[in-house]
């Protein structure tokens, strides 16, 4: 089995930033993509940034230039660096990863918990 735990979230004044980090543990024999989700109140849970495993970054519209996303394949995590918050960031924050487990040949999707970033002063 595989987890992921994220943290870092918080409360934070608009302008501030904030940087999320999650953790792949379990037997993992390698991580594809791994990506940032966030869901509002009322809202369905869009998608922020990806990350392949090879580096390439892909944020949504409303984060670029403000969000950056990496990871560190040695220690299978992932970070989010966001900056430059607005009240409409506020939302749980979930960190996906498509994970390939040891003696499996098939890739599945494993999510974290949540954690909560507001943005409010």
């Amino acid at each position: 089995q595989v987890q992921l735990v994220e943290s870092g979230g918080g409360l934070v004044q608009p302008g501030g930033s904030l940087k999320l980090s999650c953790a792949a543990s379990g037997s993992i024999f390698s991580i594809n993509a791994m990506r940032w989700y966030r869901q509002a109140p009322g809202n369905q849970r869009e998608l922020v940034a990806t990350i392949t495993s090879g580096g390439i970054a892909n944020y949504a519209d409303s984060v670029k230039g403000r969000f950056t996303i990496s990871r560190d394949n040695a220690k299978n995590t992932v970070s989010l660096q966001m900056n430059s918050l607005s009240p409409e960031d506020t939302a749980v924050y979930y960190c996906y990863a498509n994970v390939r487990q040891r003696g499996r040949y098939v890739s599945e999707q494993y999510w974290g918990q949540g954690t909560q970033v507001t943005v409010s002063s």
